[in-house]
């Protein structure tokens, strides 16, 4: 029997590197527990306002988000907010699905447009590691606006 998994990463801002992820992968923030958004509505707008009308201080409203795959097909991803910088290379990385079913040049132009994307969305370029054929189709690796390390693959 297969399990539901939720993603989770410790957070200087929450929301901030939310919205970063929620652009890289096409996801989208829930909004508040038995409040419906009209259609266009701004989640995280809807949530200072839940939060504000259940009476939590605004210091504290930036402590956790997530986001969530609009198909449902997807992990959630939580984020929460930690004192404590990072300080050492991530044990677990996302691995960024950017170019499936490509090769070679093809795929190297499609992982560089997307690092082209991720970039201006606050993204920083580590290296790139070309293709070598069998065992490798080549990668770029990156890290998000608060340091954690992920792939482009």
């Amino acid at each position: 029997m297969s399990r539901d998994m939720q993603i989770t990463f410790d957070a200087h801002d929450p929301r901030a590197l939310s919205t970063f992820w929620r652009d890289v992968l096409g996801y989208v923030h829930p909004g508040p527990p038995g409040v419906r958004l009209p259609e266009g509505a701004d989640p995280l707008a809807a949530w200072d306002e839940f939060l504000a009308g259940i009476g939590v201080p605004p210091e504290q409203r930036n402590t956790r988000s997530a986001i969530e795959d609009p198909d449902g097909r997807g992990p959630r991803v939580f984020f929460q907010q930690v004192p404590e910088d990072k300080v050492a290379k991530n044990r677990v990385h996302l691995d960024i699905r950017a170019a499936p079913g490509l090769q070679g040049e093809e795929r190297m132009a499609a992982l560089e447009a997307e690092c082209e994307r991720l970039v201006a969305l606050g993204a920083a370029r580590v290296r790139r590691f070309e293709p070598n054929p069998p065992m490798e189709a080549g990668f770029i690796v990156m890290t998000d606006p608060e340091g954690n390390e992920f792939c482009l693959d």
